[in-house]
């Protein structure tokens, strides 16, 4: 296992000191999957206090001391941080993940100390100084299953996000449950033990769900099965055995079009955490609205006005999640638009109508959330893998250069001072009428909203 060369460093400065020092938790995990490693965990053993290995680290580094009742070193080398800590224990004390009372030992075996971990594959160390792996509970050959497995149930239920980990790990590492684990964590669900999260610890969760995953669906289908989805957002819950229109969706209802959909995003992600986490979020959300506008006839079946119904059950869904309303806000145009892509390029939209679209929604992020609708179904024009309607409204969009903005007002607040009008209510109404001129195409220029403004009066 590759390591920096500072934690080598102090590990040969630990041998002398008759100590030694493991890397422990998810870096090991992250080796053995041939995934980046971005952070080290390091357990020192067979120290007697935090206080000695204190005064190694400052040696090297400089030492945050914020986490050392829990037995925690932040330790800051050449601009990395690494966590040095000690073996410990931790007994459950009261609800909430700062319940616990935490006993550090420097002498406990590595067993012992790994005990508290959530899964198998957590539970591994790499022995600096030996170079050997420590496996104690069988991770390597849980690894080699694809099976995700938890440690110990008694340590296990005391920390009830631990269920939202096995399903965000089961989807990032495509691994099975383990049957006592999916048990262990269904029974859970049952009893109610996820009533305490806090919001924003489960927010984390889906996040690494949604970003992390090649397969997110992997993870919602595991809720699902887990009676998670049923007992906790009601809105997702409702999309499952809801019927579409086999012409459109031959894939089937509307939970398995939505799980094909995210799962389709993956690959339209562009690296920026918060724009992918808006887009990911919101296909996730665009049909909910059909879960109370789907109608059935014996002609056909339709969701008439699913788009604009679906912006309740989003702020519902989301606001179960996280209380950043400007985010959840963001969300509602792209939920309410997602059918203008294919709706234009159908009607042939004029000049207008794309500019007036750019005022309400950023048309790139609308494309993007359109096409993974458009690819996340089994028809024949989805499965060439080509949203031809998508592309159009792209160059459209960029000849009329609102692609990701809307068109910029030509005639602003100080021009209309330059001719004479004071700030007042008149402002806004002024700087809208010229501004819609100016979406129609009948105003071009400054000069034309200008004219525009003096033939008003």
């Amino acid at each position: 296992m590759k390591l920096p060369n500072i934690i080598q460093i102090i590990s040969d400065e630990l041998l002398m000191n008759n100590a030694k020092a493991l890397v422990v938790g998810g870096s090991v995990r992250d080796h053995f999957l041939k995934l980046p490693i971005k952070d080290y965990d390091v357990e020192i053993y067979g120290l007697d206090t935090l206080e000695a290995l204190e005064a190694i680290l400052s040696k090297h580094g400089s030492v945050n001391l914020v986490g050392k009742s829990f037995g925690v070193l932040k330790f800051v080398y050449e601009g990395e941080e690494y966590d040095f800590s000690f073996p410990r224990t931790e007994q459950k004390t009261s609800i909430g993940h700062k319940g616990f009372d935490v006993s550090c030992d420097g002498f406990l075996t590595f067993k012992e100390a790994a005990l508290r971990r959530d899964f198998t594959v957590n539970a591994m160390a790499y022995d600096v100084s030996t170079k050997k792996i420590i496996d104690p509970y069988a991770a390597k050959l849980d690894m080699s299953n694809k099976v995700l497995r938890h440690i110990n149930a008694k340590t296990f239920v005391e920390d009830p996000l631990r269920v939202y980990r096995a399903v965000q790990f089961c989807a990032r590492f495509e691994y099975d449950l383990d049957a006592q684990t999916f048990e262990l964590c269904h029974t859970m669900v049952e009893e109610g033990m996820l009533d305490e999260l806090p919001k924003e610890r489960v927010y984390t969760e889906f996040k690494k769900l949604l970003l992390k995953s090649k397969r997110p669906s992997i993870g919602f289908e595991l809720m699902r099965k887990l009676g998670i989805i049923e007992k906790y957002y009601p809105e997702l819950y409702g999309l499952i055995d809801v019927p579409q229109s086999p012409i459109w969706h031959p894939e089937g209802d509307v939970w398995i079009h939505t799980l094909m959909c995210i799962d389709k995003m993956v690959d339209l992600l562009v690296g920026d955490e918060k724009q992918d986490l808006k887009m990911m979020f919101a296909i996730l959300c665009h049909d909910l609205g059909k879960a109370t506008h789907t109608q059935i006839t014996e002609e056909k079946i339709s969701a008439i006005g699913h788009e604009l119904a679906g912006i309740e059950p989003t702020k519902k869904f989301m606001s179960r999640i996280t209380d950043e309303h400007d985010f959840i806000n963001a969300l509602f145009p792209l939920v309410e638009h997602h059918l203008a892509p294919s709706i234009y390029f159908r009607g042939k939209a004029k000049k207008s109508t794309i500019r007036r679209l750019a005022t309400k929604v950023n048309i790139e992020e609308l494309v993007t959330v359109a096409r993974a609708d458009f690819l996340g179904r089994t028809t024949e024009a989805s499965l060439k893998g080509t949203y031809e309607a998508g592309d159009w409204l792209l160059v459209k969009a960029k000849e009329l250069d609102v692609y990701n903005r809307p068109p910029k007002a030509l005639v602003q607040g100080r021009d209309l001072i330059k001719l004479g009008y004071e700030p007042s209510k008149l402002f806004k109404k002024l700087l809208a009428s010229v501004y819609n001129e100016q979406i129609e195409g009948r105003v071009l220029t400054k000069e034309d909203g200008i004219e525009f403004i003096k033939n008003l009066n």
